[in-house]
């Protein structure tokens, strides 16, 4: 079980502590993320809709980040947590206590000061691939995945989680067609399967921050579910802004 206390910082995309927009990217191997943030990020700085948000927010920028390796701090992690040549195992706690540690200094030295200033922040990954590969893929305690993302985050949440789906065999196979693999696409099949088990209950536990998109689908119908899906949590979070 997660405590209520934890629980009630992970589920609250309506209450807006900053000016700024925080949408993550989730979903397994293969899924397409990085093709998609980066047209997500084109989209939106051609839209109408930011030069509206850029006129009450002037500093407001749109920014493309990810985790692990979204500081310079994290990109020394990323190396760690990622390198397939590594003569020693890493240990499920140290991967776990990593990625805490990457997520606790991309927050505060990169996402909170953004969010501040009114941004609108896209993140490749975020406190849900914790929960999916780290509780669900490796099978550590979810109640103490779930207090160390808190910690970590100090209780920034995504406004909206955007989880690309793909059949884990098909993302494996895209993966493969890129080239080398890192060490978590190494893993076997099984793992990748409770990965996707871990989105598919996060999804279904939190409805209101996590939405699926159907990842199997070219890229350009995939990024215009995003598109939709994006523009309509905009126009509810920002209701004082004249429809573009």
């Amino acid at each position: 079980m997660i405590p209520s206390r934890v629980d009630s910082l992970l589920n609250t995309p309506e209450r807006r502590r900053t000016p700024g927009t925080f949408i993550v990217l989730e979903g397994g191997e293969g899924s397409g993320k990085t093709t998609q943030i980066k047209r997500l990020d084109c989209w939106l700085a051609a839209h109408p809709w930011f030069q509206i948000l850029q006129a009450h927010y002037p500093h407001a920028e749109i920014l493309t980040t990810r985790e692990p390796g979204g500081t310079p701090i994290g990109q020394a992690i990323r190396k760690v947590l990622l390198d397939q040549n590594s003569d020693e195992v890493m240990q499920d706690r140290a991967e776990l206590l990593l990625y805490a540690a990457d997520r606790a200094q991309h927050v505060e030295s990169y996402l909170r000061p953004a969010l501040i200033q009114g941004s609108i922040v896209l993140c490749d990954r975020y406190t849900d691939s914790t929960v999916a590969y780290q509780g669900y893929g490796r099978g550590l305690d979810l109640g103490l995945i779930e207090q160390l993302n808190a910690i970590a985050t100090g209780g920034l949440q995504s406004d909206l989680t955007l989880w690309l789906d793909v059949d884990v065999e098909i993302g494996l196979q895209r993966t493969k067609q890129r080239g080398s693999l890192d060490r978590l696409e190494q893993a076997s099949l099984d793992f990748h399967q409770r990965v996707r088990a871990g989105f598919q209950v996060l999804a279904h536990q939190y409805p209101k921050r996590i939405v699926r998109i159907d990842a199997s689908l070219e890229p350009d119908q995939v990024a215009q579910q995003v598109q939709t899906v994006v523009m309509e949590h905009l126009q509810q979070w920002y209701p004082s802004f004249s429809n573009p």
